[in-house]
């Protein structure tokens, strides 16, 4: 089969009026399908309801007491109480009850003096049709109940329910099918060996799909090989209502999606100026709107949203919900190219009186940023980014309120930060921590700009020998920061295990000629590796690798292990859950930096709290590496 490269490259707009126009005019049109009322909870109404019997159908009591006529209550006063018999002026009724022939109100309980088991005493007459519920007060028979194509909640269930439905008329949902492919593709469950991924898009997509309403079927995994693609398509189509293509969207050797749909319909657009997900295929085969979604996940996520998402809503008649948006404060940089609108997943807290927001992993792979990102920042085609400390506006994904109390870390990076977060969620199930690597020194000028409310630090000074302190005095002259120490810990060389008899110290990675992988400038890693250069007489140009940067001390364990690199600088705590050899260097102090105008946050009491708690401790420990004995300890700033 002879493939084709990109055969339009033009905005989501554009690419959504291209795909509409090829599509069949009746795609849109109402098909129903009738449901028990109790069954049919988030669906969508084929067209009005109007009431088939009056709610309530009765005169009925509305509250616990005697039913009476009114007229013969007249004469009731304090100081001349009216006696009612029982079954012959006045009648017991509970809230609800049908009221009495003879009566026309009711009187509460709480306004009677029961004289025995036959009379009553009232002080005071009663008004016609006072504590009566008329026929039809709610709900009158007839009258509209709820519109066409209303979105059913519990309560219009109730509503149907009381009115007289049993069954009611609502849109079928769309079928979305699902394929995945790929040679590279294992099933969930099964292990997946080199070069191999385990198949999780399904998954992602088919919860999107149920949460927009419509039904998703996933289809088995279909290898790279056009005639099973072309035989998946032409059977989906017969079956579902739209179809979705995860994978081979691109133009790659194992590329497939564009020129299938191109033989059995036709292709409206193929690639869309979005990042990430531009290699999109938009098109339609046998009436049915076919998609072609890029495989990785951050990418598929984004492209599903702008496209499936609406075609969803618009199917079964329903607008396209109102973002929510929110006026943040960059916390990092952000770059991007003209020509292109970028979607930048972000993570949002409020510091203060300012909402900050920070960038997560802008990877189209990066599934992660998906589970994180509290919402998104668009950059328009027009822009090459934003600068931090730049306010821009972020689509949500829930109301930015539910975030306000969430703890906002920026900075170094340290399991025992993690652990010491779960320990406050097991007290606290409210508590909300963000935790963002950018490097010691990083996170100390985000505090600075106000953009967090802790940092965690471990830098090193080469000429006091102090960790932190010096940094906190030439950033925050005035003061005001304090120093809490988390824990200490044993940073090293971390090599594969098989390597330990050549490395003893930094020298012999010079010696041997090993691959280092280094950590971000700016950390405190990257600050002790440079003072242990010096220290050493080496020089930074001689170590093959000294470029190659990673965020976390996991990162760097991750590249060792994979062979990616020889040997990089991290803790022992990162080299156990890789199960790597470990040579210590030093043992550092990793403290939390906290402005003293943060200390009243609950969330971050509740941290504070949780460091010198017996679980934390214990858990830190655990882990090797580390010692507790400082934890909690205020090391710099008045207490």
């Amino acid at each position: 089969m002879k493939k084709q490269l990109y055969l339009t490259n033009v905005t989501r707009e554009e690419a959504w009026a291209r795909w509409q126009a090829c599509l069949p005019s009746g795609l849109f049109a109402v098909r129903q399908e009738t449901l028990p009322v109790t069954e049919a909870l988030g669906r969508v109404l084929a067209h009005p309801v109007f009431a088939l019997r009056s709610s309530p159908h009765f005169l009925a009591s509305a509250m616990d007491g005697i039913a009476v006529l009114a007229a013969k209550t007249t004469t009731a006063e304090l100081r001349n109480p009216l006696g009612l018999t029982i079954g012959e002026t006045a009648w017991w009724v509970d809230t609800g009850d049908p009221l009495p022939a003879a009566s026309d109100a009711v009187i509460m309980v709480e306004d009677l003096h029961v004289v025995d088991d036959h009379t009553v005493e009232i002080v005071e007459p009663a008004v016609a049709w006072q504590h009566v519920r008329g026929i039809g007060e709610d709900i009158v028979q007839g009258d509209l109940l709820l519109p066409r194509h209303h979105l059913l909640r519990p309560e219009d269930l109730a509503s149907l329910l009381a009115s007289g439905h049993q069954v009611v008329d609502v849109i079928k949902r769309p079928v979305v099918a699902i394929i995945p492919t790929g040679d590279e593709l294992v099933p969930a469950g099964q292990t997946p060996a080199q070069g191999q991924i385990t198949e999780s898009n399904s998954q992602l997509f088919a919860g999107l799909v149920t949460g927009w309403g419509a039904q998703p079927v996933i289809n088995e995994i279909v290898p790279d090989d056009p005639e099973l693609l072309e035989q998946a398509v032409s059977q989906a189509v017969q079956l579902a209502d739209i179809v979705v293509l995860n994978a081979g969207s691109s133009h790659g050797r194992d590329d497939y999606t564009v020129d299938v749909c191109s033989r059995l319909g036709n292709v409206a657009v193929h690639g869309v100026l979005i990042r990430p997900g531009k290699p999109v295929v938009l098109a339609e085969v046998a009436g049915k709107p076919v998609i072609g979604v890029p495989g990785y996940p951050v990418s598929a996520a984004l492209v599903m949203d702008l496209f499936v998402k609406p075609l969803i809503n618009g199917m079964l008649h329903q607008p396209v919900p109102a973002t929510v948006k929110q006026v943040c404060t960059l916390t990092k940089r952000v770059v991007s190219s003209i020509g292109t609108r970028e979607f930048v997943r972000v993570q949002v807290g409020r510091v203060g009186d300012k909402w900050v927001a920070t960038p997560l992993g802008r990877g189209a792979g990066a599934l992660t940023s998906l589970v994180k990102s509290d919402g998104v920042l668009i950059i328009p085609e027009t822009s090459e980014g934003y600068a931090e400390a730049t306010e821009v506006v972020i689509e949500m994904r829930e109301q930015a309120e539910a975030l306000a109390q969430r703890v906002v870390c920026i900075g170094s990076h340290d399991v025992a930060l993690d652990l010491l977060a779960d320990v406050v969620r097991q007290e606290h199930d409210a508590f909300e921590f963000s935790s963002t690597h950018v490097g010691s020194l990083g996170g100390l000028m985000a505090l600075r700009r106000g953009e967090a409310h802790l940092a965690g630090t471990h830098l090193f000074d080469p000429l006091d020998k102090e960790y932190n302190v010096s940094f906190l005095r030439r950033l925050f002259p005035r003061g005001g920061v304090r120093l809490i120490n988390l824990v200490q810990r044993q940073q090293g060389l971390m090599l594969r295990q098989e390597d330990i008899d050549k490395v003893g110290s930094l020298d012999d990675v010079f010696k041997r000629g090993l691959r280092f992988i280094n950590r971000q400038r700016g950390s405190g890693t990257r600050i002790l590796l440079d003072y242990l250069l010096e220290q050493h007489g080496l020089s930074a140009a001689g170590l093959s690798g000294y470029e190659r940067e990673e965020t976390s001390h996991l990162n760097v364990a991750a590249a060792v292990s994979s062979s990616a690199a020889d040997v990089g600088l991290g803790i022992q705590a990162a080299a156990s859950a890789f199960g790597l050899a470990f040579v210590p260097v030093v043992l550092e102090r990793y403290d939390l930096a906290i402005p003293e105008s943060n200390l009243g946050h609950i969330g971050v009491r509740q941290l504070l709290e949780a460091i010198s708690s017996p679980s934390f401790r214990q858990m830190v420990q655990q882990l090797g590496g580390y010692d507790t004995s400082l934890s909690g300890v205020v090391v710099f700033g008045e207490e």
